[in-house]
């Protein structure tokens, strides 16, 4: 795929290619890299998925409409999002970065979508850079989900309990392993009246109940 295609990929045709060609450019590559328009891009995808969901949910409050942005505009989502347009292989890294496998590295893919969303938005304005966030992101915006995506696993649980008047599910702690900086906890999470009880291993406390809590969800849910 060359930078024309790429460019037809994403739903913009550059005025200015070399935009383009600087939004591609990591800074381990020289000094015109694509920082500065990163930075851009971060706040133009912000308003756009923003706008997005604004009108897509007009029920939904202030709240709710920052959690589905903030799962929308996550690391995770943008570096899928870049994955799928495959803005890895047109990136320019120095020698380093391509030696250590920055053309996969997660944060370098999400930064560049970042940043070329920054270039289309200098390029074509406002509404050239919103279509091509509705053309990258559109997927997304479609299958979202407005009770469930950006919820943590133990909040989903006990919603999903709560819904059909249940008890709140219950977390012991069953062996904590390891020396004090470096400590693996091992916790249960109980649904007494589904029969439910799963495990979680994890770092710390509370990532060992999402764990645990993420597999009972699945469970209670397909009941």
């Amino acid at each position: 795929m060359n930078a024309r295609e790429f460019s037809l990929a994403i739903g913009h045709i550059f005025t200015d290619p070399d935009l383009l060609q600087r939004a591609l450019t990591h800074r381990s590559y020289g000094a015109a890299n694509n920082e500065r328009l990163e930075y851009l891009g971060d706040s133009v995808l912000n308003l756009a998925i923003a706008l997005e969901l604004y009108y897509k949910f007009p029920q939904l409050s202030e709240g709710d409409l920052s959690r589905l942005r903030a799962n929308l505009v996550s690391r995770e989502s943008l570096a899928a999002t870049g994955s799928r347009c495959r803005i890895g292989s047109h990136l320019r890294l120095g020698e380093g970065e391509l030696k250590s496998g920055g053309l996969r590295r997660p944060s370098i893919i999400a930064d560049a979508v970042e940043a070329v969303i920054g270039a289309v938005f200098l390029d074509g304005g406002f509404e050239g850079a919103r279509a091509v966030v509705r053309n990258l992101f559109g997927p997304m915006l479609d299958t979202i989900d407005p009770h469930t995506t950006g919820k943590d696993p133990k909040t989903l649980l006990q919603e999903h309990l709560q819904s059909r008047r249940m008890a709140l599910p219950q977390y012991r702690v069953v062996t904590t392993l390891g020396e004090a900086h470096r400590q693996l906890f091992r916790v249960e999470c109980l649904v007494p009246e589904l029969g439910i009880r799963c495990l979680g291993e994890g770092a710390s406390r509370r990532s060992a109940e999402q764990q645990a809590a993420r597999q009972a969800y699945e469970l209670a849910s397909a009941e």
